[in-house]
């Protein structure tokens, strides 16, 4: 059997980008699993940050997407859990306000994942292989659910929410105008909207709704018009007037993180390394970020280090220790906060939503940090 330099496992857009930044250094690699499928209906969208796209587009990959398959973010309004006499907070974000083109780019995933299997097709240094080819260095890729970080004995022990995700694509009665909105609600209810340029150019959005579980459930299964009559009452008409414009797709939310990210010949990456709450899109960067850093490492290694070196691997993840704990962190403790019923933690997390929002510095702050800059 041909052996490789490299050995990915996961043709996810992690395990794709990866792939595609090795062999532009001229390294083998190896793919292995089956091709992802083309899902018809897919209705899930990516939140990317300038670090993301400027990878993707080193990689070849982000000016091959159709323009109907991204929408850039302009400004975003973030508001709490108002409720019967108690007032809810706001924070807003304006890339003009930032000096920014853009505070993100809101991506069709089925788009992005065509795209990168194009690039595969064309990239000389990238076959599929065999899950068992030999390889001096394997990156594990294959999402939260992964065997094969389960066979290295990892540890990966996912904290339920006991929510999930729901995600869907809107019509609005008028334009989006590149706004994204956030609705902070009881329970730790999370609902977003995301500017989109599907099913209505300029007039459509990328919905990711977090609640308890049985609630994801009823909404997914509840006719189309009950579900937009829910749908607009939280949001109050903020975006104009919702409709539904795809099927309903659902997913449990977790928090994890594996216990170690790398050994002798293997490194983690992506899902298979850590799962964040979507509160604040930034799952598919981290793991973006993770292929970024990896390259980074393997590209400078001295010349006489080989690849799969424990010591070598050991800056990749000492890298990505303190990014990926402390997004983890953010989300885990927002969650709990707006999860809280108690009348002194409703007040405290509006009252400092408005209080952020006076804090022109510290926004811009955490603008730069979520965007990767």
């Amino acid at each position: 059997m041909q052996s490789v330099d490299v050995l990915i496992k996961g043709r996810g857009a992690v395990g794709s980008s990866l792939a595609l930044a090795l062999a532009a250094q001229g390294l083998t690699v190896g793919l292995a699993g089956s091709a992802l499928p083309e899902r018809a209906g897919d209705v899930r969208t990516y939140a990317l940050n300038a670090a993301s796209v400027e990878l993707l587009a080193e990689l070849k990959v982000w000016d091959g997407l159709p323009a109907s398959a991204i929408c850039p973010v302009y400004d975003m309004v973030v508001c709490g859990d108002a409720s019967a006499g108690r007032p809810g907070g706001r924070l807003s974000f304006s890339a003009w306000q930032q000096g920014l083109r853009e505070l993100a780019v809101i991506v069709d995933a089925a788009a992005l994942d065509a795209q990168l299997a194009t690039a595969l097709r064309f990239s000389p240094h990238v076959r599929a292989v065999a899950d068992d080819t030999p390889a001096a260095l394997t990156a594990l890729c294959e999402g939260r659910e992964s065997a094969a970080r389960a066979a290295l004995g990892v540890q990966f022990e996912p904290k339920a929410y006991g929510h999930h995700a729901l995600a869907a694509r809107l019509s609005a009665d008028r334009g989006h105008q590149g706004v994204a909105r956030q609705w902070f609600g009881a329970g730790g209810e999370v609902l977003a909207l995301l500017p989109f340029e599907q099913p209505t150019a300029g007039a459509s959005y990328g919905l990711v709704w977090s609640c308890e579980h049985a609630r994801a459930d009823a909404l997914k299964r509840m006719p189309a018009a009950d579900f937009e009559d829910e749908l607009n009452r939280a949001t109050g008409g903020a975006a104009g007037l919702l409709t539904l414009g795809s099927e309903r797709a659902t997913w449990p939310l977790a928090l994890a993180r594996a216990d170690v990210v790398s050994g002798a010949g293997w490194v983690l990456l992506g899902d298979a390394a850590h799962i964040v709450h979507p509160l604040a899109g930034q799952g598919l960067n981290l793991g973006l970020a993770d292929v970024a850093a990896l390259s980074r490492v393997l590209a400078g290694r001295e010349a006489w280090r080989p690849l799969g070196d424990e010591r070598l691997l050991r800056r990749y993840a000492r890298e990505r220790l303190a990014p990926t704990l402390a997004m983890g962190e953010l989300t885990d403790a927002l969650q709990r906060l707006f999860a809280h019923g108690s009348p002194a933690a409703h007040g405290l997390r509006n009252r400092g939503l408005d209080a952020l929002n006076q804090l022109t510095p510290v926004k811009r702050w955490l603008t730069h940090r979520a965007l990767g800059l």
